[in-house]
């Protein structure tokens, strides 16, 4: 059979058998990457969060995917380190993880990373001293309102959307890196988003997803630097969730609940340094990147536009 192909091949014109060979390995190159998503979505199996150390740093524990990554985390039996800007909220979390898993251990620190963030890290550093701090889940963040133009963006939300989602981000990582360096061990995760990753073009959003796009850049890089410290970096790039901040309340099967997203997420720590955890998100990206650009930029300014009046005349509304 291989020799009838061969000699059927040696007959056919060179162009045509360049064709054939072009074919073949592009089929090959799909098919390897239908089984290796296949392995690393559904087969692969997660690694012991607890070898990279006793206790997790949450930021954003209060409310959406950082909430539900605290309590995943619990699950897997990590002690925890809560940091958020409300007192009330850190401590309404951490009652509710302690009644589902008495055992873990909760250390809170209040940080208002829109305030004064030199002294919070300050705060963070002094909490996690004598603790082996394994992973750091950096997943504080603001986004807009609703969706704006450019030239619409006040003064304060600008200064909070980089100081919040950059420098925060930064700095917290700043803090907890030396302590696995020391024990030449850990993993970082840093939340990113589908809107500086995903989408050619965030329109509306102009901003956050410069942010995002940092985020993204800033893992990669540190990925590159101390894997080799035994430091896994990653950046996680979640599409819509049903969240305070995306404005959405239920979830579906593209758009999962920040429980069943944390869920997924647990799954690829310590792994590539960029995935998207939730696995019907990687459908969309894929269906994104078969599209042309322009296509898709016009289909993201028609939604932003439409996310714009509604918030729009919810504001008119309030002024009534």
């Amino acid at each position: 059979m291989e020799f009838c192909v061969l000699e059927t091949l040696k007959s056919q014109p060179i162009w045509l058998t360049a064709l054939f060979i072009l074919g073949s390995l592009s089929l090959l190159k799909c098919s390897l990457s239908i089984l290796k998503w296949v392995y690393v979505t559904f087969l692969r199996p997660a690694k012991n969060l607890k070898k990279y150390g006793s206790w997790a740093l949450v930021t954003g524990p209060t409310d959406g995917i950082g909430k539900a990554f605290a309590f995943q985390l619990a699950r897997k039996g990590l002690n925890l380190v809560l940091v958020g800007r409300s007192p009330t909220k850190l401590k309404d979390v951490s009652d509710s993880i302690l009644a589902k898993y008495p055992k873990t251990q909760i250390n809170t620190v209040v940080v208002d990373f829109s305030g004064d963030l030199d002294e919070g890290v300050t705060r963070i550093r002094e909490a996690i001293e004598e603790l082996d701090v394994g992973v750091l889940i950096n997943n504080v963040g603001v986004s807009y309102p609703y969706a704006r133009f450019f030239h619409e963006v006040d003064q304060e939300l600008l200064r909070n959307l980089i100081k919040v989602n950059v420098e925060g981000t930064t700095k917290v990582t700043q803090a907890v890196l030396p302590g696995m360096l020391q024990r030449k061990k850990g993993a970082i995760v840093n939340i990113g988003s589908g809107a500086a990753i995903v989408i050619p073009s965030d329109p509306l959003y102009a901003v956050y997803a410069a942010t995002k796009a940092y985020i993204d850049q800033f893992s990669r890089s540190l990925y590159v630097e101390y894997k080799k410290s035994g430091i896994d970096v990653q950046c996680q790039v979640p599409l819509y969730v049903a969240t305070k901040m995306a404005s959405i309340r239920r979830s579906s099967l593209f758009v999962p609940s920040s429980d069943g997203y944390a869920k997924a997420a647990l799954q690829w720590i310590g792994y590539e340094p960029r995935c998207t955890p939730y696995w019907p998100h990687t459908l969309l990206w894929g269906l994104a990147s078969l599209l042309p650009e322009s296509i898709v930029d016009a289909w993201r300014l028609h939604f932003c536009l439409g996310i714009r009046k509604r918030g729009q005349l919810k504001d008119a509304r309030k002024k009534e």
